[in-house]
This record gives C-alpha cells, structure tokens and sequence, in this order.
C-alpha cells in the first residue's frame, strides 16, 4: 500500500465518522413522533459526572407521541427532568415519582421550520468536517510529491480519488437530511399545507 493510499484510507474513516456523527445528530432532532433515540444527546450531572441518559435510565415509547423513562436509580429523577427540559427537544417532563412521563405535542409550521434550519446546519457542519479532511489529507499527498516519496501519478491519481471519496460522503450527508426534512415535513403537509409550497 502506497502512503497515498493510507492517507486516502485515513480520510475515507474520517469523513465515515462525520458522516455517523451527522447520522446520530439528525436523529436526535424530533419530528411529530416519540423516538428513543431523541434523547442519545442527553446528557445528566450524575453526582458531578456528566453522564449520558441511556446509561441512567430505560426509556420506553409506548405511544406515538409519548416516551417514559425509568431511572435505574430514583435519587437522579431530579436532575434527569433539569436534563431534558433543558434540552433543545421543546418538551416539559412531568415524573411521579418512579416514571418521568414526555408528551411529544404536535410541532407547529414554525417549529418544523426550526428543525428544518437545525438539521440543515448540522448537515452543513458535516461538510465543513470533511471539507477539511479532503484539504489535510491533499496537503499530505501534496507535502510527499515535494519530499520526492511519490511520483506526480501517484498524486493525480491520488488527488481524484480523493474528490470521489468526498464527494461520495457529502452525497450521504445530502441524503440523510433529505431523509429527515422529509420525516419533518410529513406529518405537516396534511395538516399545514403552506409548509409544502
């Protein structure tokens, strides 16, 4: 294997991850549905350590539009609330004690529109990332031509393999964020139709 090769195998990991990361953020924004996975980002002050949710606690979506969450132990209720209230998620959770009950309220036009703006910056922040990865990884490829490691083959091949590694991950980012405007926007077209205009 060529170093042209591993520094184009080190930036297809790289921009995989980003590519994993924009996956994980675009399913922790809610659409009109309770989803376990809308509280993957959350994370609680558990005795001073920030810990994440899924670890203190089991949560349940027993309704469309409802989520519940045990607490595998009861003295963090409190601050598993403070946690998800102050979350970006919108949503005021009411505990009795044992369970902490989510009612997912129906999102407004204007609300949809906030998510819309959310994931499509957070689609944007993906490809920034591996913007970024693609100009370390050609300044390497670049910096081994100088050194006289690789001929200037190596580095025209390299160089556009490198665009199609990009390209094809930016084409994933695009998707996901399709996929979730649409998940927004579904609900919403039969009850706000000016949103799909």
């Amino acid at each position: 294997m060529s170093d042209v090769a591993s520094v184009l195998k080190d930036a297809d990991t790289k921009m995989s991850k980003a590519v994993e990361v924009a996956k994980d953020d675009f399913a922790s924004i809610r659409t009109g549905r309770a989803h376990p996975s809308l509280f993957n980002k959350i994370m609680v002050d558990y005795y001073g350590t920030y810990t994440a949710l899924s670890q203190l606690a089991s949560i349940q979506v027993p309704e469309a539009r409802l989520a519940t969450i045990a607490p595998f132990d009861k003295s963090a209720m409190l601050n598993i609330e403070k946690a998800i209230r102050d979350s970006d998620l919108g949503v005021n959770p009411s505990s009795d004690g044992v369970l902490i009950r989510i009612n997912f309220p129906q999102l407004t036009e204007e609300r949809r529109k906030e998510y819309i703006k959310l994931v499509k910056s957070k689609a944007e922040d993906s490809k920034i990332s591996m913007r970024n990865i693609r100009r370390a990884a050609k300044e390497a490829i670049e910096k081994m031509e100088k050194d006289g490691d690789v001929g200037k083959d190596d580095v025209a091949r390299g160089e556009k393999e490198l665009e199609k590694i990009t390209s094809d991950h930016v084409a994933k980012v695009d998707e996901l964020f399709k996929h979730k405007e649409a998940e927004l926007l579904e609900i919403s077209c039969h009850q706000l139709p000016s949103l799909c205009h």
